[in-house]
């Protein structure tokens, strides 16, 4: 299996530890992926600012070659946050500097480029929305992060990204199981063939509009637990290369048996991240320069 992380990398400032760690929903789906066997790489803006070099220096050291990426003149994205009981709270972000502002398009032959990969990933972070019917016309699959944010579960805005990817991801926290499934058939309604909702300890839920299944989380003793950082991007890793695996193409839709199957890899991923500091780790000291001994 072949994934491309297409748009948001950002940095992750952990203040209670003062560190930057790399990340980025379009990346750490990507990196994820990789860590499960696929074959994976990013394509997106880089800042042209110390922190950029950082991102993409990390990016590469996690095994995923960024060579079609561009750099712009601007600042890189910085999120800021901290851990509360073992669970990252966001304190804020800067707008996600210039991979938002100036954001990866498909122009310039990167539309070729990405009809190498057997799916593409991205989010509401990466201000790709435009290029989502691009990338559906190249064939593979595509996955679209919705997050969490009513902002993006309003109609106008599923309309523009469910009829052209094949499976959502939404952050259902705090949902029970009625609530949750709602916001999931949102998405089928306006087009999404398959949507995925994370509940964190709650477990997840998908539906393809026909059948609905829920799955528990896999649990570690609260001992045993560094960060939640990028805990529902592992699951989404872990749940679409479980399905890919299994025969999920655009043209064949994956069974009851095999989203069940789905739901347990993505469980055992985000059990697995649960035990990394950061995203994907290489944190670095904030503010220390882009030639230290990162690692």
């Amino acid at each position: 299996m072949r994934v491309l992380g297409f748009g948001d990398n950002i940095v992750d400032r952990f203040v209670d530890r003062g560190i930057d760690y790399p990340g980025g929903n379009a990346v750490n789906v990507a990196v994820y992926a990789h860590r499960l066997g696929a074959e994976a790489e990013y394509l997106g803006v880089f800042g042209d600012d110390d922190l950029g070099l950082f991102l993409r220096a990390a990016i590469e050291d996690a095994g995923l070659p960024t060579t079609r990426s561009l750099v712009r003149p601007g600042a890189s994205g910085v999120s800021t946050l901290r851990v509360v009981d073992g669970d990252r709270t966001f304190l804020g972000w800067n707008g996600g500097g210039v991979t938002v502002s100036a954001p990866i398009d498909l122009d310039d032959g990167r539309a070729q480029y990405a009809a190498g990969f057997d799916l593409v990933h991205s989010s509401v972070y990466s201000r790709t929305e435009s290029q989502l019917p691009r990338l559906q016309a190249l064939g593979g699959l595509v996955s679209f992060d919705l997050s969490s944010e009513a902002e993006f579960r309003e109609p106008s805005y599923l309309a523009r990204v469910a009829p052209f990817v094949d499976v959502v991801l939404l952050s259902c926290a705090g949902l029970d199981d009625e609530e949750a499934f709602a916001v999931l058939d949102a998405a089928i309604a306006q087009g999404a063939p398959l949507a995925l909702g994370t509940r964190g300890t709650r477990g997840a839920l998908v539906t393809d509009g026909t059948a609905r299944l829920m799955a528990p989380a896999r649990l570690l003793a609260d001992e045993m637990l560094v960060d939640t950082m990028g805990c529902g991007d592992a699951y989404l890793a872990g749940f679409l290369v479980a399905l890919h695996g299994a025969g999920w193409r655009r043209t064949n839709a994956p069974s009851v048996e095999d989203l069940g199957d789905a739901l347990a890899a993505g469980a055992d991923a985000a059990r697995d991240q649960c035990l990394v500091e950061g995203a994907f780790s290489r944190g670095r000291r904030s503010g220390a320069a882009v030639t230290a001994n990162m690692w």
